[in-house]
């Protein structure tokens, strides 16, 4: 798989400023709720093609916001991420393979001291060089996790049936690497 147009080999760092690493997740059976982590460091270590291509990500746990205080206390907390003792998600790629226009980053994704393997399905939204010089590439991702599998069960069962927070979350980025 050759590298889209005007994309060089070498390491591209992620510009945490213009990047966004969201989540939805189903509240109450009834809405979704939407957040992100605002502090992470990644790196796009790009081979001669995209086979060759690495990505590997650290994610501040302490960072989540979801608008909401309470809520943000709540998850941050032992029930959930339990920043505390697990300061950072990870990941790491495994390889890319093509998926029509766009291609599968797999990887090992750890959460809360859990490592479980997911396909993050991507899309190359192209280069750009911006007012200061400065090369950039996008990309947009998106995986399904359960967060089940990754040791956060916490869960509150409704009066008229049901729980309040889903077990599918769904994992949104939209990424600038400079």
């Amino acid at each position: 798989m050759t590298l889209p147009a005007n994309v060089t080999t070498g390491v591209w760092t992620l510009d945490n400023s213009h990047s966004e690493i969201g989540f939805t997740v189903r509240h109450a059976g009834i809405s979704k709720v939407r957040g992100q982590f605002t502090e992470a460091e990644a790196t796009l270590d790009l081979g001669s093609s995209l086979t060759d291509s690495k990505v590997a990500a650290t994610i501040q746990t302490a960072s989540f916001d979801s608008g909401d205080a309470n809520r943000d206390g709540h998850v941050k907390g032992e029930d959930f991420f339990d920043v505390e003792k697990f300061p950072e998600i990870t990941f790491v790629s495994r390889h890319v393979k093509a998926n029509g226009d766009s291609f599968d980053l797999v990887g090992e994704l750890t959460i809360k001291g859990v490592s479980q393997e997911v396909t993050i399905e991507t899309e190359f939204n192209g280069v750009a060089v911006d007012p200061f010089g400065n090369t950039r590439a996008g990309v947009s991702g998106e995986t399904t996790i359960s967060r089940k599998d990754f040791g956060l069960t916490w869960n509150a069962v409704l009066e008229a049936g049901g729980v309040l927070v889903s077990d599918k979350v769904v994992i949104n980025l939209e990424l600038a690497f400079i």
